[in-house]
């Protein structure tokens, strides 16, 4: 206990022996509200406050102003619940279908048809110079935040302070935040208007401040880049970064296809890259029943929801989105959704939503017992990563089984039972 703190409670004990109650009273309401406003009442928030202390080192030795070291970086709160977000992982892995068809939804494809309209003279624009065609901007954005619904509601210095003084991903979290305090020293944004996600993505396109730094431009010409209220920059910066990361002007994301009888489905997953002429050879041909993308062009075949439900040829561009957002399931989803925009017809094999649900331990185990039997299923951290599913797909082509890398509770049974 402070001192502060030990001084009001002789102050209490002294009045109780006089049983002088309103002054007890008045007394104990002084104590409270000084221990809710003391830092140094707490051993969790003396950490934090000795963290920022080194923090503002930090930021003094790279040159952010005494300005905003003081007035942001001085006055940021710790975010409790942003630890426990950062610490939440959903119980139950999610389906291709789940994802997906939360996503690509037709008010979602509807808006963004009208927002390209809407915005033709920008995004094409914005087109010539970067080679990025209007529907997958677009998408970007509608995955993103919703068309600017959503840019999320928290403190980004107070959020990525919290994290960037947790030990768990502390040295990453630092450099996001001393990023952040560049932003706003370079007169960006102002500290107040400086609202993203919990982890810190920030504006239309929920760039992180790495992003931002090294990504975002002033396309209107005011001086600042300001991916919150300017529709200009945003859109610009989304294109800059996607050209950066290598995104080809010749090429789509990719298609969805079908595959003949008795295909072999071992052949899927990204680390198989093979030109498309050879997919057609294989009797892939296209859902829409125009032809394949050219066919000097390599592509992976993807399976997501298994032999049942749809299929998909991938290109390097589709490798482009997911430097973007590592998840297959998204960049799948913004490449339809830029499709669906752009006025292509709608999958001729939806995903179909299982009610069975795998949980994060049953997918451990799993692991675990696939780097038994030999079969390399990376570390068991419970995702289904293409690691995991390309090891999957060995052990079904071992017993005789589809090789498509997909996951049911019966699969989890005949590997459990094997590895025993």
């Amino acid at each position: 206990m402070s001192s502060i703190a030990s001084s009001i409670m002789s102050f209490l004990q002294l009045y109780t022996k006089k049983r002088h109650k309103v002054l007890i009273f008045s007394a104990s309401l002084f104590l409270i509200s000084t221990v809710a406003s003391n830092p140094a009442v707490s051993a969790d928030n003396q950490q934090f406050g000795q963290c920022v202390a080194n923090l503002q080192l930090q930021a003094r030795q790279i040159g952010i102003s005494d300005n905003t070291i003081n007035n942001v970086l001085g006055k940021v709160r710790h975010l409790a619940r942003v630890i426990e977000l950062d610490r939440r992982q959903p119980e139950f892995t999610q389906s291709f279908a789940g994802y997906f068809n939360t996503r690509v939804t037709e008010d979602r494809i509807r808006k963004g048809r009208d927002l390209v309209a809407k915005h033709r003279d920008l995004l094409s624009r914005i087109a010539r110079e970067n080679g990025i065609p209007p529907k997958y901007l677009v998408s970007f954005w509608g995955l993103e935040t919703n068309y600017g619904g959503y840019f999320g509601d928290w403190s980004v210095p107070d959020s990525l302070a919290t994290l960037a003084c947790d030990q768990r991903r502390g040295a990453f979290f630092t450099q996001e935040l001393l990023n952040a305090l560049r932003i706003i020293d370079a007169g960006d944004v102002t500290p107040d208007r400086m609202v993203g996600s919990w982890a810190g993505a920030m504006g239309h396109m929920q760039f992180m401040p790495s992003t931002f730094l090294n990504y975002a431009r002033d396309a209107d010409g005011d001086g600042r880049r300001d991916l919150w209220g300017s529709l200009e920059d945003a859109m610009a910066s989304a294109a800059h970064f996607l050209r950066r990361l290598g995104w080809d002007p010749e090429l789509e994301w990719g298609q969805e296809v079908k595959l003949p009888q008795g295909f072999d489905y071992s052949l899927a997953g990204l680390h198989h890259k093979l030109p498309l002429s050879d997919w057609a050879a294989r009797g892939v041909t296209p859902a829409s029943g125009l032809a394949l993308l050219p066919t000097h062009q390599k592509a992976s075949l993807l399976v997501p929801a298994g032999h049942q439900g749809p299929a998909f040829l991938v290109t390097d561009n589709f490798h482009v989105i997911m430097r973007w957002n590592r998840s297959e399931f998204y960049a799948l989803s913004v490449g339809h959704l830029a499709d669906r925009i752009n006025g292509d017809a709608a999958l001729s094999q939806p995903p179909i939503e299982n009610d069975t649900k795998i949980s994060r331990d049953q997918v451990r185990q799993l692991q675990m017992d696939l780097n038994a039997l030999g079969i390399d299923a990376g570390g068991a951290d419970g995702v289904m990563g293409p690691q995991t599913r390309k090891a999957i797909s060995i052990f079904q082509q071992r017993t005789q089984r589809i090789a498509d890398g997909y996951l049911d509770t019966a699969l989890i049974e005949a590997v459990r039972a094997a590895a025993r």
